[in-house]
C-alpha cells in the first residue's frame, strides 16, 4: 500500500510539473490597437503579426531612453531583413513637438508614434515607467517585457531564436 501512496504522490508531483511548464510557455496577446505613426499613416498593432516586434515605449525627458536609441537602432539594422519590426512609442504626456523634433534628427530607421490618448501604454500591461521594452513573436504574443535599459546580448538572443521559430 505504501507503494501506492508514492505512486499517487509522484503523478500528483508530475500532474503539477506539467501544467507549470505549459502555463510558463503561454504567452498573452499583443491587444488590437490602433496608432498613427509621425508621418500620419494609421496602423494598427495587428498588422505586426508576421514579424517579430519590438515595442519601446519612450520618452523626450527620459535620459535611459535617448541613451538606448542607438543601441535600438543597431539592432533593428541587425534584424530587420530578417522578418523584424520596431515601434517606438513616444508616452502621452510627451510634447508632440519634441517627439516629432526627436524622431527628424536622429534619423533612426525604424517607426515611430506617439501615444497621445495614453491607450498603447494601457493596452500593453498599463505601462508607466520608460523606457519599457515589450517583445512580440510573430503570432503576435508577448514573449518579455522589460523595464530599463536592456540588456542587448540577451536581447538579440532573444531576437534571434523568435525569428527562428516557425
Amino acid at each position: 500500500m505504501t507503494s501506492m501512496r508514492y505512486l499517487a504522490a509522484a503523478a500528483a508531483v508530475l500532474a503539477i510539473a506539467v501544467t507549470a511548464f505549459i502555463a510558463a510557455d503561454r504567452r498573452e496577446p499583443a491587444p488590437d490597437l490602433s496608432y498613427t505613426l509621425l508621418d500620419g499613416s494609421r496602423h494598427a498593432t495587428t498588422e505586426l503579426r508576421g514579424k517579430v516586434v519590438l515595442v519601446n515605449f519612450w520618452a523626450t525627458s527620459c535620459v535611459t531612453c535617448i541613451k538606448e536609441m542607438p543601441d535600438l537602432a543597431a539592432t533593428h539594422d541587425r534584424f530587420v531583413t530578417r522578418g523584424y519590426e520596431t515601434l517606438a512609442v513616444a508616452m502621452s504626456y510627451d510634447r508632440p513637438d519634441y517627439v516629432n523634433h526627436f524622431a527628424a534628427t536622429r534619423r533612426l530607421p525604424f517607426r515611430f508614434t506617439h501615444d497621445e490618448d495614453g491607450s498603447l501604454a494601457r493596452g500593453f500591461g498599463d505601462v508607466r515607467l520608460t523606457p519599457t521594452t515589450v517583445v512580440l513573436d510573430r503570432q503576435g504574443r508577448v514573449v518579455e517585457r522589460i523595464v530599463g535599459e536592456p540588456d542587448f546580448n540577451a536581447l538579440h538572443a532573444l531576437i534571434d531564436k523568435l525569428l527562428a521559430e516557425t
